[in-house]
């Protein structure tokens, strides 16, 4: 491992030096993949110059132990070596969770689509405020959200809502969204004041990236269509043919977009949509070669996998996969997730040092 951190430190090094060039900044794509390596780099080499000078700290302590003979001297350079000693193990840990192999997706923006489940109207409510807890998480950290396509009913729900997420690190921490939502409460369209169990279906699907061609689709392969744009809105609804459809001929995948007034920027996030899901797929198929090791990973799994409950009447909200319960439903519908998130992360980064850690028999 330590010979990995000075190789790292090295390249880091090298690469501060590049920075400080001023001819880089005249090859852009050379100036932002440099930037990038950097900023991955930085926080272990950080952990790991802290860990040498504790490492320093502990000699240096060890040596004056061996020849002071003050007391009152002696017992202040135990506590600095104690303390030394302590930070020392703590950002070993640290470094090996920063080694751990990295997601290639998680810097990627993400596309998410949310389907009411079972339960009728109230899977359709629970849907929408599912929404809209997600747009507030994103506006929390200051992503952008981008609506594709919305099938809304009547009383404020939605049977289906498919929308883009844009910023640093979306996919990193959204990625462990997918999978069935659970609700427990007494809806407002029962008037018996009987608690209902409702479910909504997650989809969190990495974009893919144009710039590295994850996905190319032969133009033959789909068939677009141009329609008028339905339901609420501006002077342009239902007056200009804006909204599209896209239809995937090999996968039969139909994606539309109206919510734009532009055909065009329909059409981009249409096609937006259409390789994330397209690259999704063949994430799976990857995966299903290694299918051990995608089902150990938490936030991986099958979309049919239960891995909340939202109880209303108590208010809790319940994450199965780790055993976590919160009494802060309010906080978190309205966007205040990052502490289920941060739990799944280090539960799953817990679990592969764990895994990283077995010795064969």
């Amino acid at each position: 491992m330590f010979d990995r951190l000075e190789d790292m430190l090295a390249k880091y090094e090298e690469l501060m030096a590049e920075l400080n060039d001023p001819q880089l900044a005249l090859d852009q794509a050379r100036y932002k993949m440099v930037m990038k390596e950097q900023a991955n780099l930085s926080p272990i080499v950080e952990a790991y110059r802290a860990y040498k000078k504790a490492q320093e700290t502990i000699e240096e302590s060890e040596d004056m132990l061996g020849c002071e003979s003050d007391e009152e001297m002696r017992e202040l350079l135990k506590e600095e070596l104690a303390g030394a000693k302590e930070e020392m193990a703590s950002l070993e840990e640290k470094l090996k969770i920063l080694l751990l192999p990295k997601d290639p997706n998680d810097d990627r923006n993400v596309v998410m689509e949310i389907r009411a489940g079972a339960g009728g109207d109230e899977a359709a409510l629970f849907a929408a405020e599912l929404y809209r807890m997600y747009v507030h998480y994103a506006e929390s950290r200051r992503w952008k959200t981008e609506m594709v396509e919305v099938n809304e009913i009547g009383i404020g729900g939605m049977k289906s809502v498919t929308f883009i997420i844009s910023g640093q690190g979306a996919y990193s921490r959204l990625k462990y969204e997918s999978g069935v939502h659970r609700v427990q409460r007494v809806p407002k369209t029962e008037s018996g004041g009987r608690i209902h169990t409702s479910t909504a279906t997650v989809a969190v699907m990495p974009e893919a990236d144009e710039v590295e061609n994850d996905i190319v689709i032969d133009p033959k392969d789909i068939r677009i269509d141009v329609f008028r744009s339905s339901g609420n809105g501006g002077q342009c609804v239902n007056t200009t043919d804006s909204a599209v459809r896209l239809t995937h001929y090999p996968t039969g995948i139909v994606i539309s977009c109206q919510d734009e007034k532009s055909q065009l920027k329909n059409r981009d996030k249409a096609m937006r949509v259409l390789k994330a899901m397209l690259y999704e797929m063949e994430l799976e198929k990857r995966a299903s070669e290694e299918a051990e090791e995608r089902r150990s990973q938490i936030g991986t799994g099958d979309r049919s996998e239960k891995i909340r409950t939202y109880n209303f009447p108590q208010g809790r909200v319940s994450d199965h996969r780790i055993n976590l319960t919160l009494y802060k439903i309010d906080q978190i519908m309205n966007g205040d997730l990052d502490e289920v998130i941060d739990s799944l992360i280090a539960a799953d980064q817990a679990a592969k040092l764990s895994k990283m850690n077995e010795t064969p028999a």
